[in-house]
């Protein structure tokens, strides 16, 4: 396992940038540069959103429904070794019943070509994220859910 750390201009580290750059304006493709086509995106929680998201296509239309939260991010930490970046940013909703203002820290793993292939998201207050979900996003109804 490696532990090293690698500095602030790690291609990495600026890769996480852009993503974020880009997600604060909504252009999904500066979001989809940074990912794999195959991307594995796990989102916790017990609500309709949560789940692991299989391909770039899903993960951008959960992108979509998190637009429609007006939901933001303000990165304050990003740490890189040789496959892996953690950040810590707040997370937070701007529209919708409720609200969400947490930390979250997710896990970007990159493979040998230098994007992204995994995240993992990891909440600050998941009941909080839980609630606000439930609230603001409501599941198909039978049968349609299940097709």
């Amino acid at each position: 396992m490696t532990t090293n750390v690698v500095t602030e201009q790690d291609p990495k580290i600026a890769a996480i940038a852009a993503f974020f750059d880009a997600y604060a304006r909504y252009d999904l493709d500066g979001m989809r540069a940074v990912l794999t086509e195959d991307i594995a995106w796990t989102i916790p929680g017990h609500h309709p959103l949560s789940g692991t998201k299989h391909g770039i296509d899903e993960v951008v239309e959960f992108f979509n429904q998190l637009a429609t939260a007006g939901m933001k991010a303000e990165t304050f930490f990003l740490q890189a070794n040789d496959e892996y970046v953690v950040d810590i940013h707040r997370g937070y909703s701007t529209a919708g019943e409720g609200k969400v203002d947490t930390i979250w820290a997710l896990v970007w793993h990159f493979n040998t070509e230098g994007k992204v292939d995994r995240v993992v998201n990891l909440s600050g207050d998941q009941h909080q994220m839980d609630t606000y979900v439930w609230q603001n996003y409501s599941l198909a109804p039978l049968p349609t859910r299940l097709a």
